[in-house]
């Protein structure tokens, strides 16, 4: 396997993640090669990465009229490490890998039904004020929650 600047160690990394959500390669997600198009993934981690927000009860306060906090991608990026066709189950995993005052780095890990890595990830989430655009400091709760889910982060 190729080296991949945010991953120091794949195993320990990979090890890292407790929070997973499964998706399932759809037929319209592939190209007429017959495997999963190269911009899918980048979808994948947006549900994914949902749903960890969902779990740690950011989304429900985000989504509220009232709320001045948002979530923005910054960045995102995705290699490859082995093709994906119709029909396979992914599990994605999401952490937090780092934190700072108002972004976080969120990590990706796609896992096959063998346990085999198709993908890895990462990318910028950074928390606005919806009205300003400007960044939003993530309370210590936040990160306090955001920090249980990966308890090995340096």
């Amino acid at each position: 396997m190729s080296r991949i600047s945010y991953i120091e160690n794949m195993e320990d990394w990979a090890a890292s993640f407790t929070f997973t959500h499964e998706v399932k390669v759809r037929f319209s997600e592939t190209d007429m090669f017959g495997h999963l198009n190269n911009t899918v993934p980048f979808t994948y981690f947006e549900e994914a990465r949902i749903e960890y927000f969902k779990s740690l009860g950011f989304m429900q306060d985000w989504v509220h009229d009232e709320s001045g906090a948002i979530p923005v991608v910054a960045d995102l990026q995705c290699d490859f490490l082995q093709q994906m066709f119709f029909n396979d189950k992914v599990l994605i995993q999401v952490k937090a890998a780092k934190i700072g005052n108002s972004s976080a780095d969120i990590h990706y890990l796609g896992k096959k039904e063998d346990g085999s890595i198709c993908l890895t990830g990462r990318g910028t989430v950074v928390q606005i004020n919806k009205a300003t655009g400007k960044p939003l400091v993530w309370t210590e709760e936040m990160k306090q929650l955001m920090d249980k889910q990966n308890p090995v982060r340096k």
